[in-house]
């Protein structure tokens, strides 16, 4: 009751301020539409897009889910990449990636905008080998075989993991993989090495005795972000959904860093996750929400810029076109 009370108080305060007047244009170009009255936002269809073990889940572990002023459709995804082109493509409205996605679709000029941003910590973001491995160290992956989803947060991580040890992409065989096939292709040798993030991390070393060349300790920035569509962003109903989703989140976000066993039982009962995979997931500390500033944006341009000198890019990508801070008071009242 107590978490719910601030989460009302939080939500008065958003609506206040946007009442107060905000800016009528994103940093993206998407224009921000007027507010609308609670009767047209109970009208609304929020489209969400998940990932395993992802907002769903720890929004209805925090009992957020509960009275919301509109609906939400959710739409699962195995990793990042497809989830924004669904967004881009207005099939979803928004959803949560990790700190590469974002990059590859602004490099397509995807019509999607950064809203808000979350920090966690990096140990889960792996590159693992099989038990019986011979690799001892990252130098030792030149002209071997790693499986990874394709503008993936895992997939920066390699590009870190290899600069920070003198190699480069073109110095390993990079096998495309969702995560699902990927560790069916680690269970059986098919690749050298797998290069992903939790859960599917502390699932692999549980279930499979995977070890851990390298993490993302000293080269990730262990960011995610909410990602809206801009077809969404200007319309004036989903707008309104979005601004109260977003705070929800963040609430939710620091709720899971107090409540870490309660939201790996919920986390293990919605994915089907062993309880053991949840609870070594979580041990290694939630996302918690933080402000989309220049540090963040410096910081992922940093690693854009990376990716583009690695050739894997087209060209240059300006991060900071398709962030859009148009929720940012909400978001900072949320954190507290």
């Amino acid at each position: 009751m107590r978490l719910r009370n601030v989460f009302v108080a939080v939500t008065a305060l958003a609506l206040s301020l946007t009442a107060c007047g905000g800016p009528t244009t994103g940093a993206t170009g998407a224009p921000v539409p007027p507010p609308v009255s609670a009767a047209d936002l109970a009208k609304v269809t929020l489209k969400v897009g998940d990932q395993k073990g992802g907002s769903q889940a720890l929004l209805k572990a925090a009992g957020l889910l509960d009275d919301l002023p509109y609906k939400i459709e959710w739409s699962t995804f195995t990793s990042g990449p497809p989830l924004l082109e669904a967004a881009s493509a207005g099939a979803i409205d928004i959803g949560g990636v990790g700190n590469t996605p974002p990059i590859f679709s602004a490099a397509a000029k995807a019509k999607i905008s950064i809203v808000s941003a979350a920090q966690g910590d990096v140990t889960g973001d792996a590159l693992l080998v099989p038990p019986d491995s011979t690799l001892r160290s990252v130098a030792d992956l030149k002209g071997k075989t790693i499986g990874v989803a394709k503008g993936s947060s895992a997939h920066g991580q390699i590009l870190l993991t290899l600069r920070k040890a003198g190699l480069s992409t073109k110095d390993v065989k990079i096998s495309f993989l969702q995560p699902a096939d990927a560790y069916g292709a680690f269970t059986q040798h098919q690749i050298d090495a797998w290069a992903v993030w939790d859960p599917y991390t502390a699932q692999a070393k549980l279930e499979a005795s995977a070890g851990v060349l390298a993490n993302g300790v000293g080269t990730a920035n262990g960011y995610t972000f909410e990602v809206a569509g801009n077809a969404a962003l200007s319309d004036a109903g989903k707008n309104a959904a979005l601004r109260d989703y977003v705070v929800r989140l963040a609430k939710a976000q620091r709720w899971s860093d107090t409540h870490r066993d309660q939201w790996a039982r919920v986390w293990s009962a919605e994915t089907g996750l062993s309880p053991e995979v949840t609870k070594a997931s979580v041990a290694n500390g939630p996302d918690l929400p933080v402000a989309l500033d220049d540090k963040v944006i410096a910081s992922e341009q940093e690693l854009a810029d990376a990716f583009s000198d690695d050739k894997v890019l087209p060209g240059k990508v300006d991060f900071a076109q398709f962030v859009d801070g148009r929720y940012a008071a909400d978001l900072a009242a949320a954190r507290g």
